[in-house]
């Protein structure tokens, strides 16, 4: 491992990904900061922060996914455990921002969770925010902190490349994910086709029409979360069914709950391609399943960050 020259700049990972932090950590070229994370008996979250940060820049990576409300907890007392020991700068490193589907009022009375996950960051003290692929681009403007969004379509258009899959169709599996969809296939060189569907409740899908040519094609649906699998299994099958020869599937997020596994294990996914902004439990590692990791990009963002330079040279 490379030292990287700054001292200043400390890396300091809490429960939901420490595999992940250990790479970014690695990438950079400095160790991971010495903190520990325990319970008390009744549940309570208590923090030590076993080395002198004072006046550094701290890089906390923690992906707030399952058990959500547990790693937002761990993550804001993180933050004013920080804050009290006088690092200079808090910047918060969340692969994947939990809440974020939560990001508007879609019924009366109902909350907007993104936006007071947001608060509260900021509240407990965060200078800037570093994600990947949020959920829905306005959550940058819930902070009023510096946010950096990071996208994972780079990574995952080289991996299909290098795959060398041939007559390639790009599919959006619903249409809000076009723009990704579009993006993938730019990178690709190939066309691209939308899945056209109503949701009749939440995570259930129901497939209506696909919009563009898939026929004879080979086509890769991207999405940015799958959660449950309903709707990239259904439309998987829905391809295949229309005279798509085979069906590959990526996403950012590999939230995978419930029933997700049994579902793609059962569909007619040839390969499911995700990253590891959400580590992935050993029954979710399967012969289908291809885990590509963020790391490298992650610490790029940081560097850059710390040095002040550019940080959307990395979208391209």
């Amino acid at each position: 491992m490379t030292e990287y020259k700054d001292s200043s700049l400390k890396v300091f990972t809490l429960n939901s990904n420490p595999r992940l932090a250990e790479e970014i950590a690695a990438n950079i070229g400095v160790e991971l900061g010495k903190c520990s994370v325990t319970s008390f008996s009744d549940g309570e979250i208590q923090i030590n922060i076993e080395e002198s940060i004072r006046g550094c820049d701290v890089y906390v990576v923690q992906s707030t996914c399952a058990p959500v409300n547990q790693h937002i907890m761990e993550l804001l007392i993180m933050i004013d455990a920080l804050k009290r020991a006088s690092a200079r700068s808090i910047n918060v490193v969340m692969p994947y921002y939990g809440y974020a589907r939560q990001d508007r009022k879609a019924r009366a009375r109902e909350p907007i969770t993104a936006k007071l996950v947001a608060d509260l960051l900021q509240t407990a003290g965060a200078s800037r925010a570093i994600s990947l692929d949020l959920h829905a681009p306005q959550i940058q403007g819930f902070f009023d902190i510096p946010v950096d969004q990071l996208v994972g379509v780079p990574i995952l258009s080289s991996y299909w490349s290098k795959k060398g899959l041939d007559d390639i169709v790009v599919v959006s599996p619903d249409h809000g994910g076009v723009t990704r969809a579009r993006q993938l296939a730019d990178r690709l060189k190939a066309p691209i086709a939308i899945i056209d569907k109503r949701r009749p409740k939440p995570n259930v899908a129901e497939v209506m029409n696909i919009v563009g040519n898939i026929q004879g094609k080979t086509a890769i649906l991207i999405d940015d979360i799958i959660d449950t699998a309903g709707t990239i299994t259904l439309g998987a099958n829905a391809l295949i069914d229309n005279g798509a020869t085979e069906v590959y599937a990526c996403c950012t997020h590999p939230v995978l709950s419930g029933p997700a596994m049994e579902r793609i294990e059962a569909s007619k996914i040839k390969e499911l391609v995700v990253t590891n902004s959400i580590p992935l439990a050993e029954e979710k590692i399967t012969a289908k399943v291809t885990q590509l990791s963020v790391a490298p990009l992650i610490s790029e963002a940081i560097i850059r960050v710390h040095e002040q330079q550019s940080v959307s040279i990395l979208f391209d």
